[in-house]
């Protein structure tokens, strides 16, 4: 098996975090390859929201505007329900970000492949990689991937990022090290409801369980309750829709007065939880970026924003291509990581009375603002 032609780069997945980095290389001249196991414009599992930092990219980019020409609805206001206390909180524009946005993932993920390839970036489709391919050094220079026919390709590289989610082939392959290990994995139950009102997001908290409603596309709103793995799978028992209504009901009477009778479009989905982790983020000729490099529990929905960023922070140091260059990609990763990955948690461990809630969302927020900050002040791509 002979390599097919070289490639600056072999970025493997392109869902958002992938995408929005072989868009990135692309721009800066590197011939990009991204390979993906799923098809073209597939949804996945996913929070949805957009926070500032996730915006502020995606209109740099000139990504936001195809999002919004899409319907996505803009969100303004932001209202945290401790028990029945509310509390909303207006958006400030600034730094060019006067909305946050809530897309389907379909089309986030397809808005930025569309990027990717008018970039210049090749992208393939329904392909697996099953092997990283080394040079004499032992450094990765390359992978091995099966396409949709079962046939197998060798394709060099010089750099080989690992897009691919939580349980990253590349990552395994590689032996990337778990540098950090969350103690707590809560569970989540979602799914698309059509008529409720558009007020903003709303994110419900109760003692033990957590709960929101986010508007998204085509006049839906993402509609969740989060609780520890123990609940959930004594809850989680025959008709979905069911336990989520009587979930709603018991913590959070509001959300389920809103909520009605509305019927969910088909099935709802259900995520039963994994412990987080801070991967290594870079060795000899490999990379890690998103869910693939560092995983938090989805109850704080940062996690595509922190996507994003990686993204950004590999992609400006991808064309100078040294060890210090991905040193310097790794030390950023972890200093902005580490806060969110910390205060998120604590909140996922749902020992927290509802007081205590309120000061780990001001940590959190504080941690949010420090890596705002961060992408308004650096050159990031």
């Amino acid at each position: 098996m002979q390599p097919t032609k070289r490639f600056d780069a072999i970025i493997v997945g392109a869902r958002c975090a992938g995408a929005a980095a072989a868009m990135l290389m692309a721009r800066q001249g590197m011939r990009v390859l991204a390979l993906e196991r799923g098809a073209y414009g597939s949804d996945t599992l996913s929070t949805h929201a957009l926070m500032r930092g996730a915006v502020l990219l995606l209109a740099r980019w000139g990504v936001l505007q195809r999002l919004v020409e899409a319907g996505t609805p803009a969100i303004r206001r932001v209202t945290f329900h401790y028990g029945a206390e509310a509390i909303p909180v207006d958006l400030s524009p600034g730094d060019g970000v006067d909305a946050l946005y809530a897309p389907r993932r379909a089309l986030l993920d397809s808005a930025l492949v569309d990027a990717a390839w008018e970039a210049g970036a090749e992208i393939r489709h329904h392909h697996t990689v099953t092997a990283l391919r080394h040079d004499q050094t032992g450094r990765v220079a390359g992978v091995v991937a099966l396409d949709e026919a079962g046939r197998e390709h060798a394709i060099a590289a010089d750099l080989v990022v690992g897009a691919d989610g939580a349980g990253s082939a590349v990552a395994r392959l590689a032996g990337a090290n778990v540098q950090e290990e969350a103690g707590h994995a809560a569970t989540c139950l979602f799914g698309y409801f059509r008529g409720l009102p558009d007020t903003g997001t709303h994110w419900h908290y109760a003692p033990g369980a957590g709960a929101g409603r986010i508007p998204t596309n085509a006049g839906r709103h993402v509609v969740f309750v989060s609780v520890p793995q123990a609940r959930f799978k004594a809850e989680l028992r025959g008709d979905r829709l069911a336990a989520l209504r009587r979930m709603l009901r018991e913590d959070f009477p509001d959300l389920a007065e809103t909520l009605g009778d509305a019927r969910p479009d088909g099935e709802l989905l259900a995520f039963a939880g994994r412990k987080g982790f801070l991967r290594q983020a870079a060795g000899p000729g490999w990379a890690l970026i998103g869910d693939a490099g560092y995983f938090k529990d989805p109850i704080t929905a940062h996690g595509i924003t922190d996507a994003l960023r990686d993204a950004a922070l590999l992609a400006d140091v991808a064309t100078e291509g040294t060890p210090a260059a991905f040193v310097r990609f790794a030390t950023r990763r972890d200093d902005l990581s580490l806060p969110l990955f910390r205060v998120t948690d604590e909140i996922a461990g749902y020992a927290w009375t509802l007081e205590e809630a309120k000061a780990l969302h001001l940590k959190l927020n504080g941690a949010m603002k420090r890596e705002f900050a961060a992408l308004t002040a650096e050159v990031v791509s």
